[in-house]
């Protein structure tokens, strides 16, 4: 089963969506179509799967099994695999680890558990990735929440955690705080080994990027996988002329994506497939909901500003 085992996770890395019939099923059609269209862009290191862009909340185990093995199969070949732990509890996230790595994944990436949104110890952050990483030997990616909520971590218990497991090679940093991000990039990118930062900051990413993140991992990636990775490749080269002009079209997107409320990012993002007919429709799993029509328009309105769409009127959306 190809495995890009040599994997650490850095560069360009977009977490694409989970198309959905009408019946809320998988349509694994549309879904291996996404998965192409994605990889098809130059410069991407990798690609994300059950995550937040995949709606992973609201499928089941076997249904991440499923992704995965779609996957595999569409891209498995060409790019490494990271695979969403989003879970409760400890033994559930082991065990999606355990199925991540027997399924050919080459890194996971593990949210805070629910729980910790009433607060946590060292010890009890330590003792999750600790379960995880003995289920499993890949690289593992922290998601690094804000702190505000209650599932971020204090830069003391991250700085604990990267020494007690150090299969930790990555964060995926959306702590929402720009010195906080630029003290994360300092700190833990001259680490030895060196653990890279990943901006999540879709909605201010060349800010982000231009403090040194080694990669970026977005969601609206699934949408301008292409801009993001010329992005990246004009900051990594110091050409902040060529950034800004390349920043200047994924505005719109990014302002759009990430307003609030900040629950429908990822149904804004399917929408914005459909009108630029690469999804044959935009249907997303309850506790998501439709958008409503004023809204598809402003999303056309971004796509035609960011020059991914021209101004024809906009078209019926399934």
């Amino acid at each position: 089963m190809p495995r890009h085992r040599s994997f650490i996770p850095n560069g360009v890395i977009p977490a694409v969506l989970l198309p959905f019939h009408d019946d809320l099923s998988i349509d694994e059609s549309a879904y291996r179509a996404h998965l192409r269209d994605v990889c098809a862009n130059e410069g991407i290191s990798a690609i994300t799967i059950n995550a937040h862009s995949t709606e992973a909340a609201s499928c089941t185990f076997e249904e991440q099994r499923e992704v995965l093995t779609i996957t595999q199969d569409e891209v498995g070949a060409r790019l490494p695999i990271v695979h969403g732990v989003y879970a409760e509890g400890s033994l559930e996230a082991a065990r999606i680890a355990a199925m991540a790595t027997a399924g050919g994944a080459s890194a996971l990436l593990v949210f805070p558990p629910g729980p910790f949104t009433m607060g946590h110890r060292p010890a009890n952050v330590i003792a999750h990735f600790k379960h995880i990483a003995d289920a499993s030997d890949l690289p593992i990616i922290v998601f690094q929440y804000p702190l505000a909520g209650g599932q971020g971590y204090p830069m003391a218990t991250l700085l604990e955690l990267l020494d007690a497991v150090p299969q930790i090679r990555a964060i995926k940093d959306w702590c929402s705080n720009p010195a906080l991000h630029e003290r994360h990039v300092r700190l833990l990118q001259s680490r030895d080994p060196v653990v890279n930062v990943l901006s999540t900051h879709s909605a201010w990413l060349m800010g982000s990027l231009v403090l040194g993140c080694n990669g970026l991992l977005s969601g609206s990636g699934s949408v301008i996988a292409g801009l993001q990775a010329k992005l990246f490749q004009a900051v990594r080269a110091g050409d902040l002329k060529a950034a800004q002009a390349i920043n200047d079209r994924i505005a719109p997107t990014a302002q759009i994506f990430y307003s609030e409320p900040w629950i429908d990012m990822h149904n804004r993002m399917k929408e914005a497939l459909v009108l630029m007919g690469k999804l044959p429709r935009a249907v997303v799993r309850p506790p998501l909901t439709k958008l409503p029509a004023a809204d598809i328009e402003q999303i056309r309105l971004a796509l035609v500003a960011a020059g991914l769409l021209d101004s024809a009127p906009l078209r019926a959306a399934a």
